[in-house]
């Protein structure tokens, strides 16, 4: 009989039983996107070390140009240039200004940048300026990026190629990160064949090895794919002991019911103990939730579009727990354009396809068996209809989790 647990209980004893575990290491900056920051990034140096101009134009002080205009403009003798990739090596007093190209070394003694655009060369030396600038215009400070000390990135954020070029800019050439969580992959069942053999009578393909594969590599996990295991529980065993050995995590494809046959609860408490066996969700109900030593072993659902959503809900937030990923969702906002039922007294997740009409984003429900994977090809997200909720009417706003 399984012992039942909603969606939220389960989420809680994960972040109870299990966290990070994964060892990192120290990757190349190039090689960084995408990976899971272990330690904070302190600031080691100003960006920019110089005060730095973000127009063409001429540094000043800013007082200087008060009260100037196009008919009575401000009056300043020019007192150099300064080149790109070189030091200033001058100062701005008063009554002077000098010029400066974008991205440039503002010279000491000025506190803002004219646009060239409006600015007057009368050929003598004499620069007339057409506008007034406040202090700070047009120029970046020294230190306005970060200064030396300050916690630019923090440990577990997923790192984005804005993050390494932010890194990049500090002279960093190298960061530490969670290790690739390796999860071992096993399905089981006497019906399923490899995906490139053709299924004879009573026989189907297996799916789950390849859509589980393709969920974890798509977050950032290394997938172990062990093949096919006949119901037959000592190959079983002997598969899930060599897994739980090369890898963080395993998972159990197939056998998480309560049949006959279905053997993958009883080499879970084998191996280690069942934390749960059954969650209250359509589809998914039969999910099995163990643990071996600190290892995360989990039975899924056979059924592939079961199996998916309950790798996307707990499965992606077991592999946060062992790299220490602080992961945020944003869900958006979707108008449901047909009505809907619900399995009363357990939460019912289903896949939506999306269009946007003006201003408002329409979600079509996706009807479907859960053994039925085809049917959430070209999916766009998916909302959950609450375990106490019997069903929504066409019209009501829900909130669609983006695949």
């Amino acid at each position: 009989m399984l012992n039942v647990k909603t969606p939220q209980e389960v989420w809680e004893l994960i972040e109870q039983e299990f966290d990070r575990s994964v060892l990192p290491e120290c990757v190349p900056l190039s090689e960084a996107a995408g990976r899971v920051l272990a330690r904070d990034v302190l600031a080691g140096e100003y960006v920019p070390d110089f005060n730095r101009s973000t127009v063409d134009g001429y540094a000043v002080r800013a007082k200087d140009t008060f009260g100037c205009s196009d008919s009575m403009p401000a009056l300043l003798m020019q007192a150099g240039q300064v080149n790109m990739g070189e030091g200033a090596g001058l100062r701005v007093a008063e009554g002077v200004c000098v010029s400066v190209p974008t991205g440039g070394e503002v010279p000491d003694g000025a506190d803002a940048m004219v646009m060239v655009e409006y600015t007057e060369d009368y050929g003598d030396g004499t620069i007339g300026i057409l506008k007034p600038v406040a202090p700070g215009a047009n120029m970046i400070y020294r230190g306005d990026d970060v200064a030396p000390g300050r916690i630019v990135l923090k440990a577990g954020k997923r790192l984005m190629p804005q993050d390494v070029g932010a890194m990049a800019a500090m002279g960093i050439s190298g960061v530490t990160v969670a290790g690739r969580p390796r999860v071992g992959i096993i399905s089981t069942g006497d019906e399923l064949v490899p995906v490139d053999e053709a299924p004879g009578p009573g026989q189907i393909r297996d799916v789950n090895s390849t859509l589980l594969q393709s969920l974890l590599l798509a977050d950032g996990a290394e997938a172990v794919l062990y093949g096919i295991v006949k119901d037959q529980k000592e190959l079983l065993v002997s598969t899930v002991e060599r897994a739980l050995q090369e890898c963080d995590m395993v998972l159990i494809s197939g056998g998480s019911s309560v049949g006959a046959k279905d053997a993958t609860c009883q080499v879970i408490e084998e191996q280690g103990s069942v934390l749960i066996h059954g969650i209250a969700m359509k589809p998914g109900k039969p999910t099995i939730l163990g643990k071996a030593g600190e290892k995360p072993v989990v039975g899924l659902p056979g059924h592939p579009v079961a199996a998916f959503f309950v790798t996307r809900l707990f499965v992606l937030p077991l592999l946060d727990r062992l790299t220490g990923l602080e992961r945020c969702r944003f869900p958006v906002k979707a108008m449901l354009e047909e009505s809907v039922g619900a399995n009363h007294g357990r939460a019912q997740y289903m896949g939506v396809f999306l269009r946007k009409e003006g201003n408002q984003i329409f979600a079509r429900p996706i009807r479907s068996k859960s053994g039925l994977i085809t049917s959430l090809a070209g999916a766009a997200g998916y909302f959950c209809i609450a375990r106490d909720c019997e069903g929504m009417a066409a019209g009501t706003e829900i909130d669609v989790e983006i695949l």
